[in-house]
This record gives structure tokens, sequence and C-alpha cells, in this order.
């Protein structure tokens, strides 16, 4: 069994994104567990702090979730054609100490209010992949665009067609995790 560790980079309770993560693991395929959580609970880092008092329990938390993971995917919203603050700081954290991130499979997709997507945003995370070490999987990419149109007003994804394609992002990462 392959597991995907999906991470939202939105804090808000009806996001696009979050739904989005959610909706992958309701269509995870077979052989894969997807499990997704969100960065609720990390504070802002401060080297001062970690100096004091080491990782806040939400850091550890969130670092061995990523550790016990056979592969990442990024649910990334895009904030002014970039990562989101809060989702960068939540790396920042996790890469702490040992790189929990080296070697992992990655995959970002991203939902946007926007036309575009999340094109920006997901083209801004590739230098902090590369950086960490991590294992991009290129062959697939998913932006919604318009999500306002495709969730409804609690964040669950309603349309069918991106359903579908999420469906056949997930199996072809899968098959790059599983290579």
């Amino acid at each position: 069994m392959t597991h995907i560790l999906a991470i939202s980079g939105s804090l808000r309770k009806a996001s696009f994104n979050t739904g989005l993560m959610r909706a992958a693991e309701q269509v995870a395929p077979d052989g894969v567990s997807l499990t997704g959580m969100t960065l609720h609970g990390i504070p802002l880092y401060d080297g001062d702090e970690e100096a004091a008092h080491g990782l806040p329990d939400a850091v550890t938390a969130f670092r061995e979730a990523i550790t016990k993971a056979d592969a990442l995917l990024l649910v990334s919203p895009e904030y002014n054609n970039g990562i989101p603050g809060v989702f960068k700081n939540g790396v920042d954290w996790a890469s702490r100490g040992t790189n929990v991130f080296r070697g992992k499979p990655v995959a970002i997709i991203g939902a946007s209010s926007g036309g575009f997507g999340t094109i920006l945003g997901q083209n801004h995370w590739l230098p902090v992949v590369r950086t960490l070490g991590m294992r991009p999987w290129f062959d697939g990419r998913l932006m919604v665009s318009r999500a306002g149109d495709q969730f409804d007003a609690d964040g669950n994804l309603t349309d069918e067609s991106t359903r579908e394609r999420l469906r056949e992002f997930l199996a072809g990462f899968a098959a790059f995790v599983g290579l």
C-alpha cells in the first residue's frame, strides 16, 4: 500500500483547496491510502522560539506525517502569483533539522477562483521543491480554475469533470510513486 500525504495550504474553513484535498481522499486509486492534513496550529517561524523551546508540537506532528508518507501531494492556493505564506511557513518549519523532504516524490495541484488556476503558484513551488531535494512528478498537471463554479458553499467539489481529472491525475502520480 502506497501512502500519500496531501497537504492543503489554506486555512479557510470552506477552502477550495481543502475541498480539493478531501476529494482526492475520496478518489485515490486502489492500493493507495491518501490522507489529508492542514497547517492549522503551526505558528509563524521564529528562530528564537525554536532555540528556546525546540519544535512546537504541531510542527513535530507535521514532520512525522511527512516522514511516514511515501509521497506528498501539495494542494496549494495561489496568492499574488506565488506560494501562500502559511504553506511556505509550514514547509520552512518542517525543514528544520533532518531534511524530511529529501527524495520524497511530490506533485502539486491547486484551485483558484481566477481563470488561470494556480499555474504561477505551482511554478513558484519549483525552486522550493528542488532546494529540499524532492522528486517532482511532471507528467501531470491539475489546476482548477473558476473554482467558485466547481465547489459548493462548504468547499466541497461538486463538478464531476474535475473529479474525474483528479482521479486520473492521482492514478498517474501513484504510478510514478510506485516506480
